[in-house]
């Protein structure tokens, strides 16, 4: 099975937020991705949390430095084009992901399904568990890496 998981890290939880960072990684073939968003290169993309920043440790500084334009990000994501991709918390990631292809004026190129798709109701709540215990700095690579492990760790001892 082609497992893909994708994860956002947002300016902020409010309706102005907007992506900042994307990483994905494909668990069957090792191929991912990660990378920055430039927010000066979307329009009305101002929105900044103080908060959401202490999360995931980003200034918007570096990101305008070091990020990529809303257009080269869509681009980097055409490799997911027709698959299937995971996300642990998809109503938020599908939020910011509209968001970033509304400001490049693109279609998202994949479907987005949440851990319900793979997982039955008690491998959600022993995840929700899992996930509660990692104490860190939020970071989407990070994160995928861990949301992988966490999924693999109970589909594996399900089938034991």
């Amino acid at each position: 099975m082609e497992l893909i998981c994708i994860d956002l890290e947002a300016s902020g939880l409010s309706t102005d937020s907007y992506p900042i960072e994307i990483a994905w990684k494909n668990a069957l073939t090792g191929e991912f991705d990660s990378f920055l968003i430039n927010p000066d290169s979307a329009p009305d993309w101002d929105f900044w949390d103080e908060f959401a920043e202490e999360m995931h440790g980003l200034e918007r500084e570096t990101l305008c430095l070091e990020g990529y334009d809303i257009f080269t990000a869509c681009e980097r994501l055409r490799l997911l084009k027709g698959k299937c991709v995971i996300s642990d918390a998809p109503q938020f990631d599908h939020f910011w992901l509209s968001r970033l292809y509304m400001a490049a004026d693109e279609e998202m190129p994949f479907q987005l399904v949440g851990l319900e798709e793979i997982l039955d109701e008690k491998q959600l709540i022993a995840y929700s568990v899992m996930s509660k215990a990692q104490y860190r700095r939020h970071r989407a690579l990070q994160d995928v890496d861990d949301i992988l492990e966490n999924i693999t760790l109970l589909l594996d001892n399900e089938s034991v």
